[in-house]
């Protein structure tokens, strides 16, 4: 047995700052490394003096691995490489190696240029950062050094977002990010094949949560901006530049479109051409509906959306407005919250998950009042709807993603406290496989069995899988003698599994152990039946009906029957001939069948025999 040790620096019973320390084998991996957007001190990055106090990262990381470009994700990148110190290998796929520093610079800018902020990373640094980036490609198998190698699948979520299976010899874990097992608008479901990893390590943002119908959710939305807009007043919805903000465009786009109304919609100046250029760039990503249209008709096109220009917001006409960032903590979005937020007509629609600490949790759970910085206060009149079109798994999704890819063991991040209580309870109720929800800078060991790959002799497996009645499609135990041998030249070692016939090679005589029960039948069963050839009738018309699809079963004579290699003798008691008893014999390889046999041979399916069983080792 050897141990997987796993350590949230972010994310650890919280949302935001996604930063998780894995050692597997000889690895230290670092899987994402985000910022987080309720801090502005210096838990906004993850505690890195957890993996060093003084020494570069370079010489204690193996490589860092970014699920998406989310700056919860991404966002504390440039502040490690380049101020902490890290050059080895960062991997990610090629459209958020693309966005990534473009969000990462917007960043910057409201962050040093507007608040004035310092001991923040440079514009220079960012460039740097991404010169350290590998892009991967879906379903690539990519050798890192000659101990580890990764693999990205799609997560749907945003454009780019992956899932990466690690591997490290024979132990391996699955990382999902953020990830999404609904297909939306724009993008497709998740999906990972049968890897059967030692640990699945996923989010839980939405760990208790089971979404209603999708379809609902938007007739909902619709219906909410058509009245605000009725009324005369502004909608905001506070998005992220490349994500949710493109599923909420089509759909408003198509319903202008088929309601013919007038009234304006506006995105965020640039963010519109630059995310029609990546969707174009990265077509691949997109789901089959919008690859198959899309040389007719590019859906990131907007007839009725228009660029925002910050001299709008005094307008008195009503209007829609796509503004970033998503949990309104900073930027346009804040900056028009607190203008429209005194008048009751005016609507703001929280279409995603809201960090503690933002604007945008504090609204969405009942805030009347915002004080801002110099002790200025807004007060919220306007009307505050929370619509989920967030893009991450819900319960039902995270079970999906558990039971797809057959993990072994599940350790939940990216999500609260409470919730992944109840999630972890359901998943250790559900799949009988342990659960582990780590605090930050709290470190657990899981221990994984490793698998020894062993070549079989040809002749001794079709023999095998021959043999008996079974499913060929089902497991079946393979019983011979294990061979090792070792070549000095090449210092290797090679496993091979031969029938237990080989013995004779070697100059060894094989032992076989048997186990043995006797069930002694009541004095009831004994005035019952008369003889033990019609207790032996009795006993294989049972086991034929409920067997004989998965066994072979023989009546060898009047009294013995054969289930495979079990046998099953009915006689008379040694000390008192009255009595009978029945013999269960089975060879230890077959010690699963043996034991179901003894529990099946009893009430109810015997209801006339009662038993007194006693077992004993015969070798």
């Amino acid at each position: 047995m050897t141990d997987i040790k796993i350590t949230p620096l972010g994310a650890g019973q919280d949302v935001g700052r996604s930063c998780i320390l894995v050692s597997i084998g000889s690895q230290n991996i670092m899987l994402d490394c985000g910022m987080h957007m309720g801090y502005n001190d210096q838990r906004r990055f993850p505690d890195f003096s957890y993996i060093t106090h003084d020494d570069n990262l370079t010489n204690h990381l193996d490589c860092v691995i970014i699920s998406h470009f989310h700056l919860d994700h991404c966002g504390a990148l440039p502040y490690m490489t380049e101020m902490v110190g890290y050059s080895g290998p960062i991997y990610m796929t090629h459209p958020t190696k693309a966005i990534c520093p473009i969000l990462l610079e917007d960043f910057r800018k409201i962050t040093v240029e507007r608040k004035g902020e310092t001991n923040f990373f440079t514009s220079q640094m960012i460039k740097d950062c991404m010169r350290k980036v590998i892009a991967v490609n879906l379903h690539e198998t990519v050798i890192v050094n000659e101990d580890l190698e990764i693999k990205a699948y799609y997560a749907g979520h945003v454009l780019g977002a992956a899932m990466f299976h690690i591997k490290v010899g024979e132990q391996s874990l699955v990382y999902t990010g953020d990830f999404n097992m609904t297909p939306d608008r724009h993008l497709g479901a998740a999906w990972i094949d049968k890897c059967r990893p030692d640990i699945l390590i996923s989010e839980s943002t939405y760990a208790t949560t089971i979404r209603d119908s999708k379809r609902c959710r938007e007739r909902d939305f619709l219906m909410k901006v058509h009245e605000t807009i009725q009324r005369g007043g502004k909608v905001l919805i506070p998005v992220f530049a490349l994500g949710r903000a493109q599923e909420l465009c089509i759909l408003l786009e198509t319903y202008w479109e088929r309601m013919n109304l007038k009234a304006p919609i506006y995105f965020a100046i640039g963010l519109t051409e630059k995310a029609t250029n990546y969707y174009k760039l990265f077509i691949t990503w997109t789901n089959e509906k919008i690859k198959k249209t899309f040389v007719k008709r590019n859906m990131f096109e907007f007839k009725h959306i228009k660029p925002f220009d910050r001299a709008y917001a005094d307008n008195k006409e009503p209007m829609v407005v796509f503004a970033t960032p998503g949990m309104l903590h900073a930027g346009l979005s804040l900056q028009l919250f607190r203008k429209w937020a005194p008048d009751p007509n005016n609507m703001v629609i929280m279409p995603g998950y809201c960090v503690a600490g933002t604007v945008g949790y504090r609204i969405v759970n009942g805030a009347k009042r915002i004080e801002f910085e110099n002790k200025q206060f807004v007060d919220v009149k306007l009307q505050v709807q929370y619509m989920s079109f967030s893009a991450h798994a819900d319960a039902k999704g995270i079970m999906t993603l558990i039971k797809q890819c057959e993990a072994k063991n599940v350790v939940l991040v990216h999500g609260e406290a409470s919730k992944m209580t109840f999630l972890h309870k359901k998943i250790e109720e559900e799949f009988h496989i342990p659960c582990f929800y780590p605090a930050n800078g709290e470190t657990i060991n899981i221990s994984t069995s490793t698998s020894l790959p062993v070549d079989v002799d040809i002749g001794f497996l079709k023999r095998t899988i021959s043999s008996g009645k079974s499913d060929p499609k089902s497991q079946k135990l393979l019983h011979g003698t294990l061979t090792i041998q070792y070549d000095d030249e090449n210092g290797s070692q090679e496993f091979l599994l031969n029938s237990t016939q080989q013995f004779a090679e070697y100059g060894m005589e094989p032992h076989q152990i048997k186990f043995k029960t006797f069930i002694k039948l009541n004095r009831e069963a004994n005035v019952k039946y008369i003889s033990l050839e019609e207790i032996t009738d009795v006993i294989h018309n049972k086991l034929k009906s409920k067997l004989q699809e998965q066994h072979l079963i023989t009546k060898m004579n009047e009294t013995s029957i054969q289930i495979s290699s079990v046998f099953i003798h009915v006689e008379s008691n040694e000390t008192d001939c009255k009595l009978k008893q029945i013999a269960v014999i089975w060879p230890e390889e077959d010690d699963a069948l043996g034991n179901f046999l003894l529990s099946y041979i009893q009430v109810p399916n015997f209801p006339d025999i009662t038993l007194a069983s006693m077992k004993h080792l015969d070798s």
